[in-house]
């Protein structure tokens, strides 16, 4: 049985292969070519050996790779730390320039600008090891923000307020994409981010606008990688939070560089890497504390909970809880927190524990999590959550109350889940209702045939 990383390795060297528009038999001889050129002696150029490597039947050995990471202009030390195949990234223009251009204004430039594209699109895969990670982290933290750029004939200049107008769309935006969902939004998003590339790619200003403006990028990256999460696309929405992390470092900016790590720390333990959720998380909370948000503070100890509770730990998965209601009760007015936390309160808090509760086999305590939330909306003490939310609540409580049997309760609260999502588009909300129904599927009773013929 093929395993991920052989998956990986075909679908790489045939992206590879298709840059340098050559099929396995020219790349074979080009290799082999080069491998005499460089002075390693001779290699056979079967394109056989071209195929075994894509099935993961074999990989290239140390000349070997000697010889096609020169041909490629991959550098070889590079190689060596990603290993096989996950080097075969930065062969790919795209993902060289997010992995390996340089931690500066102009290298952020280089990656917002190989971002979004129809490539992306196609791609299945973008693996990030935990050393990748780390490394990745390490350079973000050392980063140089931007600075000014002078006024000249081809750079004019740019003022505040058409950073402020940007600012205030990408706030719309955030907004737009609780009412429509990830979908539509996701595009709007790119598009947001290719204006504001060019904005910084050919104006001047000061340092502080540079910085506003690499902020925004990074806030409109995180809004394409957040709509990518959404909506089933967890290497697109990778490619887009490492993007995001480049335009935070270069802006200087801890409210963005938290926000962003908070997000991508959800993808990680949502993908099954609950220990690259907590290095971003741990990196987060350094930045949190420069904001002063008791609402970001909550988030990331939401976040760890989160990560924890996936990984089975049921003992730290509670003790980031606590300090999750602990933070919020610190918080003071909305208005006077960071516009990006604007969608936290204490419902998300309780369903946050909910979700834990239910990975952790408690549907009781979930419940009780869930009850609090609708006790809040009962007494007109909270807002209606969007419908996205809503629906999400509600299957996982409908999935609670059917893992202690209680199968007319699931149904009833899994048909308001229906009701809740309406027209919005949201593939995590359509996975997590199908998972709903395959298991009501187990339990043909007339309300449940009733319930999923229905729907």
């Amino acid at each position: 049985m093929a395993t991920a990383v052989d998956n990986e390795a075909g679908e790489l060297l045939q992206l590879v292969l298709d840059q340098e528009r050559c099929d396995g038999v020219m790349f074979a001889r080009r290799v082999a070519a080069h491998y005499q050129r460089l002075g390693l002696g001779t290699i056979a150029c079967r394109p056989e050996k071209i195929s075994r490597w894509k099935k993961g039947r074999s990989r290239p050995d140390r000349r070997t790779t000697v010889a096609m990471t020169d041909m490629l202009g991959v550098p070889f030390d590079q190689a060596l730390a990603l290993g096989w195949p996950h080097w075969l990234r930065l062969a790919l223009k795209n993902d060289r320039a997010l992995l390996a251009s340089p931690w500066t204004p102009s290298g952020t430039i280089r990656a917002l600008e190989h971002v979004g594209g129809p490539a992306d699109m196609e791609r299945r895969e973008f693996v990030i090891t935990g050393g990748t990670l780390a490394a990745l982290l390490a350079s973000w933290t050392a980063a140089a923000p931007a600075t000014a750029v002078l006024p000249s004939d081809r750079r004019p200049q740019i003022n505040q307020d058409t950073v402020r107008l940007i600012e205030d769309r990408l706030a719309t935006l955030r907004h737009l994409d609780d009412q429509i969902g990830s979908a539509e939004t996701y595009a709007l998003a790119c598009a947001e981010r290719r204006m504001i590339t060019h904005r910084v790619r050919s104006t001047s200003y000061s340092a502080a606008t540079g910085r506003r403006l690499f902020a925004a990028a990074a806030e409109a990256s995180r809004i394409a990688g957040w709509c990518a999460v959404d909506s089933g696309r967890p290497a697109q929405a990778q490619r887009h939070y490492l993007t995001a992390l480049r335009s935070a470092a270069s802006a200087a900016d801890p409210v963005v560089s938290a926000n962003i790590l908070g997000f991508w720390a959800m993808l990680r333990y949502s993908t099954g890497d609950s220990a690259g959720a907590l290095q971003l998380v741990d990196a987060a909370h350094r930045h949190a504390a420069r904001t002063g948000s008791s609402r970001m503070t909550a988030v990331l100890h939401a976040r760890a909970s989160r990560a924890h509770a996936r990984a089975g730990n049921t003992l730290a998965s509670r003790r980031a809880e606590h300090a999750m209601f602990d933070a919020y009760d610190r918080a003071g007015l909305p208005d006077d927190e960071p516009a990006c936390v604007y969608w936290i309160n204490r419902d998300e808090l309780h369903g946050w524990a909910a979700t834990n509760a239910l990975d952790l086999r408690d549907p009781r305590r979930a419940l009780t999590h869930h009850a609090a939330i609708t006790a809040a909306h009962r007494t007109g003490t909270h807002d209606q959550p969007h419908p996205r939310t809503a629906a999400l609540r509600l299957t996982r409580e409908a999935d609670a109350h059917l893992a202690l049997g209680n199968l007319d309760a699931a149904v009833h609260t899994a048909a308001r889940a229906v009701q809740a999502l309406g027209g919005v588009t949201s593939s995590r909300g359509t996975s997590l209702f199908t998972g709903l129904r395959n298991k009501l599927a187990l339990h043909p009773t007339p309300l449940v045939k009733d319930f999923l013929e229905s729907t």
